[in-house]
């Protein structure tokens, strides 16, 4: 039995003198009661606070990763704290463009950007474009000759870093769908080609090791990579992703955006990069400011065997356990310091015997039907991986600061699952 990491818990949770969990002021049970469950629930003030440590150090080269988490109201939230935004798709283009930000604080991705989503950039006037393959120089050869504005660019580079991450979230290594490898040769192929371009505007050069990384020498190694092999280039701009890893449970430590930003920015000096340095992170900038409220629906004590605890999500708001494995901590947000005796299975009402949000849980042994069940550090590839399996509505999202629950995305309905349904 464990108490709860209380760190793990946006900046401003609090108990209030009943024992329950508030955020931003507002209690976690009257927004339950309000918005129903599953609702994913936001402290406004720690996405401010972690957008300022990465400003405070690369400023306008602090650029958010929206895939972690994008509705029209986080977007424009972390740009007016100075950030610009990346964006992997047209989807993700048209999402930021809807929420107001100009198109010239735009970073665009993507490992397979089509035709009409490059068209899109350059209409549009996109600030970058992250080159990842010769066939997408091809594309852009092509819109040049549309006479379409010439894109800055950068080129994504794999420097050959094991990120000493789950596989799926590895991106570094020479192994890899992203980018132009170094140690083959490409990635010099590829800045020499876009140098000598007409079609596009070479600023720098771009990488990415991977997602939910703690082991910071895995950053220093790759930096010291890029400046080996971007020194003979004289580029103005060097980005170096995003990845910071955070904690999600018991045990795990991570460095803060401020902490991993100062120790880019010693190992970049150190290296001789003279580059302007850039970050993209997006995990450690929403991820632990929000949690996930669930209603407890089925008790199941297998003697012997295991306790099951179904709520009313699962995999299709949280699919991060079925696709990684990943570990969560539990509590109930009436008792949010309660002792957590009792072992379950926190799984959720889908079809599949691997619908699993938490495999080892502790709960108060005093848990029942019909109470509010919350896991912390949910703000990031939670809502942005959601789907509609066995045909679940997707959840709201609500915003909390200083006492106001404001709702951003409202829940699904039955008609919106027949929206593009022709019948």
């Amino acid at each position: 039995m464990q108490p709860l990491p209380w760190y793990l818990l946006p900046d401003t949770s609090e108990v209030t003198p009943s024992g329950q969990l508030s955020v931003g002021g507002c209690r976690v049970l009257d927004i339950a009661e309000e918005y129903g469950t599953p609702v994913f629930i936001y402290d406004e003030a720690h996405l401010r606070s972690r957008c300022r440590e990465a400003v405070a150090l690369f400023g306008r080269h602090a650029t958010y990763a929206t895939k972690a988490f994008l509705c029209r109201a986080i977007a424009r939230l972390v740009h007016e704290e100075g950030m610009t935004l990346d964006v992997a798709t047209g989807g993700e283009f048209h999402v930021a463009r809807a929420a107001g930000i100009p198109a010239a604080d735009l970073v665009v991705h993507g490992n397979n950007k089509s035709l009409d989503e490059l068209r899109l950039a350059l209409t549009e006037r996109a600030g970058k474009i992250v080159v990842d393959s010769f066939d997408e120089l091809d594309r852009l050869d092509v819109l040049h000759a549309e006479d379409l504005p010439v894109p800055d660019v950068l080129i994504r580079v794999t420097p050959g870093v094991e990120a000493h991450t789950h596989e799926y979230t590895a991106t570094g290594q020479d192994d890899s769908k992203f980018g132009f490898t170094v140690s083959t040769g490409l990635a010099a192929k590829a800045v020499d080609r876009a140098g000598s371009s007409t079609s596009v505007n070479l600023l720098g050069i771009h990488a990415h090791i991977g997602s939910q990384v703690f082991r910071v020498d895995s950053f220093a190694r790759s930096l010291r990579v890029l400046a080996e092999f971007s020194e003979p280039y004289g580029l103005s701009e060097l980005v170096v992703g995003g990845g910071l890893g955070v904690p999600y449970v018991s045990g795990e430590e991570a460095p803060t955006i401020g902490q991993w930003g100062q120790i880019l920015r010693r190992e970049a000096a150190a290296s001789g990069i003279t580059a302007t340095l850039g970050i993209e992170p997006g995990r450690s900038i929403v991820a632990s400011a929000a949690l996930t409220a669930y209603t407890v629906g089925t008790i199941k004590k297998l003697d012997g065997i295991r306790n099951y605890v179904a709520v009313d999500g699962g995999m299709s708001d949280n699919p991060r356990p079925v696709l990684y494995g990943s570990g969560y901590e539990t509590f109930l947000a009436r008792a949010v310091l309660a002792e957590r005796p009792m072992s379950a299975r926190i799984v959720g009402k889908h079809c599949e015997s691997g619908d699993i949000l938490v495999r080892e849980a502790d709960l108060p042994e005093d848990l029942a039907v019909g109470d509010v069940l919350a896991t912390p550090v949910t703000g990031a590839y939670g809502h942005s991986m959601g789907n509609n399996y066995n045909k679940v509505l997707r959840p709201p999202v609500v915003f909390c600061a200083d006492g106001d629950a404001r709702l951003v995305v409202r829940r699904e309905t039955f008609a919106d699952l027949l929206v593009t349904d022709l019948g």
